[in-house]
């Protein structure tokens, strides 16, 4: 990650063990950084010792509760218009906590994809070449760019095209930026960009609801089924 993530870690089955410093700790890591953690031996140095670590991160910086109302751009080019094919607590993959509130935005292999939020690119994969509906397969396929704002939320925009990402990690966007192109690689029925806003609260990672602002003035939700 190019910012920091908290990680946590807790020793298991320990017999005959010591550590420094002494688990279970939290962990900051800094972005772009690789930090030795924990030193663990033996207590007694003449006999045998066992142990099981257990470690867990979330990405973004955690806080107590969730940022609400938020106001975005459509993470598209200002004049284009796209169909909401899954929204807000959709009942096709949007079953968890990290995606009830995403959307799935019907868009060409290649379209414009455009920050929606100004902030700092936390991590960047456009390495993978294709998708489909094989769970087991393609999961963990999907090409996709995360935004740290500076709020502490983040936004994840999803499936991208292989090599279609024009951002860096560590690079600072700005609001209405093209950051990528489009695809429809991971798990996918057919190309479509995955949206979301997200949220370390208490070191679980959540979807948070937001609307887009409207060319006419104002703002709404995005809703399943309608274009925005």
């Amino acid at each position: 990650s190019a910012v920091a993530m908290p990680v946590d870690e807790i020793l298991n089955d320990a017999v005959n063990v010591m550590s420094e410093p002494q688990l279970p700790a939290r962990f900051v890591v800094p972005g772009q950084e690789e930090q030795v953690l924990v030193g663990l031996g033996p207590l007694d140095p003449g006999r045998g010792y066992q142990y099981r670590i257990a470690m867990s991160s979330v990405p973004g910086p955690p806080n107590s509760r969730p940022v609400m109302d938020m106001v975005l751009l459509p993470p598209f080019e200002a004049d284009a218009e796209y169909f909401i094919g899954q929204g807000f607590k959709g009942e096709s993959t949007h079953l968890t906590p990290d995606s009830e509130f995403a959307l799935d935005i019907s868009m060409p292999v290649g379209s414009a994809v455009h920050a929606a939020r100004g902030g700092i690119v936390m991590d960047v994969e456009e390495d993978f070449n294709r998708g489909g509906t094989d769970r087991d397969k393609f999961v963990d396929k999907a090409n996709h760019v995360r935004v740290l704002h500076d709020d502490g939320t983040m936004a994840l925009y999803a499936h991208l095209s292989m090599a279609g990402v024009i951002v860096r990690a560590g690079q600072r966007v700005r609001a209405g930026q093209a950051i990528a192109r489009s695809g429809n690689t991971g798990l996918s029925s057919g190309p479509h960009l995955h949206f979301a806003i997200q949220q370390n609260v208490g070191m679980k990672l959540v979807s948070l609801p937001f609307e887009f602002h409207l060319q006419s003035g104002g703002s709404a939700q995005p809703e399943e089924g309608k274009f925005v």
